[in-house]
Order: C-alpha cells, then sequence, then structure tokens
C-alpha cells in the first residue's frame, strides 16, 4: 500500500499526536514531514506513517489483535484502528500481545533484561508472543543488537472479482476475511498460514487473488 499525502491539518494533527503518545512508545528522535515519521533510536533508521495518519484499508496481510471494540490491525511495525471509513495509526496499549515481531526491529538489553524495539514501541518475550511494555528507564546501560535483514516484502497482491464486486464490497469482504482468517489455527503465529486463509475466504466470496 501506497502512503497517500495527506492534508496540513492531517499533518498537524499528526504531529500533535507523536507529542502526546502513549507511555508504551518510546520518544522518536527525527522529523515529521508529509505524515512520515523517521525512527532514528538505536539505529533502527526506519521511516514510519506518523500517529493520526488516516489510511484507507489496513495493509494486506495485517493481523486483527484482540476482539470487539478493543481490535488493533498490526502491520509492518505499525498500529491500526478503525477510524470512521479508514483506518488511523495510532500507538499501542502496554499489554497487547503480537504473534510476531515486525520485520525490522532491534534487539537491546537494558539492565540485563532482553527488549525488541521497533516504531518507538517496546516488546518483550511472553508465553503467547510479544508483548507491548512500558519504554524501560532512560537510565539503564543499553546494548543493541541489530536484527539480520528482513526478506524483501511480497507486492500486495491483484484482486479480481468475479461477480462484478463494487470497490466498497471488496473492501468489506476483505476485512472480514481478515478477520476470519486470524481464527485459524496457527495463522498468527506464521504468516504464511494467515495469507493462505485470506486468500481461501476471498476466493468463497468471489474473488481471483493473484
Amino acid at each position: 500500500m501506497k502512503p497517500l499525502l495527506p492534508t496540513f491539518g492531517a499533518a498537524a494533527l499528526a504531529l500533535c499526536a507523536a507529542l502526546s503518545a502513549a507511555p508504551a512508545r518510546a520518544d522518536v528522535h527525527g522529523r515529521v514531514s508529509i505524515g512520515m515519521v523517521f525512527d532514528n533510536r538505536y539505529h533502527h533508521d526506519h521511516y514510519y506513517p506518523a500517529p493520526g495518519y488516516v489510511a484507507p484499508h489496513v495493509p494486506y496481510g495485517a493481523v486483527v489483535v484482540g476482539a470487539g471494540p478493543g481490535r488493533y490491525w498490526f502491520h509492518g511495525g505499525v498500529w491500526y484502528r478503525p477510524y470512521g471509513p479508514g483506518y488511523r495509526v495510532v500507538l499501542p496499549p502496554v499489554g497487547l500481545v503480537i504473534p510476531l515481531l515486525p520485520p525490522a526491529y532491534v534487539t537491546i538489553n537494558i539492565g540485563g533484561l532482553p527488549y525488541y524495539y521497533a516504531n518507538g514501541v517496546y516488546y518483550r518475550a511472553v508465553p503467547e508472543g510479544y508483548a507491548v511494555v512500558a519504554p524501560p528507564p532512560e537510565t539503564a546501560p543499553v546494548q543493541v543488537t541489530p536484527a539480520p535483514p528482513p526478506p524483501p516484502p511480497k507486492a500486495d497482491p491483484i484482486i479480481y472479482p468475479r461477480n462484478g464486486q463494487s470497490s466498497e464490497q471488496l473492501e468489506s469482504d476483505r476485512r472480514d476475511c481478515n478477520r476470519w482468517a486470524t481464527t485459524q489455527p496457527n495463522a498468527q503465529a506464521d504468516a504464511s498460514v494467515f495469507n493462505r486463509a485470506v486468500e481461501a475466504c476471498m476466493d468463497g466470496r468471489g474473488y481471483t487473488m493473484r
């Protein structure tokens, strides 16, 4: 998904949101420009959509975390929540658990404890995966171990509506299939299982994906 250029007002909203970040997020050093923020903490050196940016839909393969009104969508180190007809980039609350770390992250050791860092958010390993945790004390000594380079991302698939479904119906079906895919065994621990489940669901609703 290519990010859309937000208006000046949206960029201002994103900047305000970044400055009033929740405790689960660290201060991200860099610049906010056209809705993107550059995170160079611990030499992470990645760009992310700024908090407050609204996307028309979540990226293909996003994982649903939580249930009911407390649901979040997670993809590539970015967290989303429904906002009108789109999805707004938000900061995750402490305690949310994801099955897999984002492709780009930094392994750090702070005060003798291992943490994983990406996009201003710290994670700790738990039996169910990796939990969002509060930033560790700034005074603690830090040892940084960069993660290995991630594999190149796969291009978003082309979705063909075999029954002439509208674009609105396609987006609705895609959201439903994403939610259904997370209920399948091992889907939240293996992205390939999740993607196969989405493709099977979309095929059953009359779409061809390539």
